[in-house]
């Protein structure tokens, strides 16, 4: 299908959602314009697209005249902005989760964008974390702005450069053991980055009303415990190591030294999140109304788990 005519703004265009977004309007003969604070960032994505297809626009996210300028133009939105810890001044989950996705979708509203799609968080209702909270509060702010706005919200996102299987892969060369934070009993529905995207495009090119102003709840096939994803990654790794049962409270205490790190493998918020598990409700409006079969764990990790051998993949 080709839609040379339409034009896609994707803020958080760069990140490992984001990127695979991109590269799936493109796909479709669409012009994306990938908001950034440092266009230059989003060079490695002009590949993905024609000549002149895949367009990095300055962005100041805390400008509503620069967000606007972004959305000018467009046809539909997606937001993927999001941070998984708070760091400097401007890295606070209120204003990324918030305030940059209230301003993104007045952003909509003024210039009539056809359709917008933000990225939430599955749990975001029943968690006690901040991480949670703010998402949930940002879904609120949207549908204020933008209600016709289409809200996923996914479990854990799996796929080659993902930061979960990836990190405790990496962690798994350096240490003879591996922590369970509270037992390990925290339940998840990892779902693939590539039906995450597919949903996104769906929800934005369908001609069907009916996903406007909803909110979806996207997992996985499987239902895995935190204790059950390690046992995945030992499979297809070859790297077995011991699993140390660690109490939250204990795990709180660690990550307070670990906060201190660039970028820190776990926070206070983190342990916080993992007193809820992560999986779709019953009744929620789910991946299966989009006429997707999501592809599961084991399809996909041997493909980019197997670096992690010993030898590498050639083990």
């Amino acid at each position: 299908m080709v839609n040379r005519e339409k034009i896609a703004t994707i803020f958080g265009g760069t990140g490992f959602l984001g990127k695979q977004i991109v590269k799936e309007l493109a796909n479709r003969g669409i012009t994306v314009k990938v908001a950034t604070r440092i266009p230059e960032s989003a060079y490695f994505l002009k590949p993905c697209g024609e000549i002149g297809q895949i367009v990095p626009v300055q962005c100041n996210y805390s400008d509503p005249c620069s967000v606007r300028n972004a959305v000018k133009g467009s046809d539909f939105v997606v937001n993927c902005i999001g941070i998984l810890f708070e760091k400097r001044k401007h890295s606070k989950f209120a204003r990324a989760h918030i305030d940059i996705p209230a301003m993104i979708a007045k952003a909509c509203s003024d210039e009539a964008v056809q359709r917008f799609v933000h990225i939430s968080a599955l749990g975001c209702d029943k968690s006690t974390s901040k991480y949670a909270k703010t998402k949930l509060e940002g879904e609120s702010a949207i549908l204020t702005n933008y209600p016709n706005a289409t809200i996923l919200r996914p479990s854990v996102i799996f796929g080659e450069d993902d930061k979960f299987f990836n990190m405790f892969a990496e962690m798994a060369r350096f240490t003879p053991f591996l922590p369970l934070i509270g037992g390990g009993n925290t339940k998840f529905q990892p779902i693939y980055v590539g039906d995450v995207s597919e949903v996104t495009l769906k929800a934005l090119t369908s001609n069907d009303d009916k996903y406007l102003g909803k909110i979806y709840q996207l997992g996985g096939p499987e239902i895995v415990t935190f204790k059950e994803i390690y046992e995945k990654l030992f499979k297809y790794t070859g790297r077995k190591r011991k699993l140390v049962n660690i109490p939250y409270w204990v795990a709180k205490i660690e990550a307070c030294f670990l906060s201190f790190l660039p970028k820190p493998p776990l926070t206070r918020d983190q342990v916080e999140s993992l007193k809820s598990d992560n999986i779709v409700s019953d009744g929620a409006l789910d991946i299966q109304l989009y006429g997707i079969k999501p592809k599961s764990l084991d399809l996909i990790l041997p493909k980019y788990l197997k670096h992690y051998k010993s030898g590498g993949h050639l083990a």
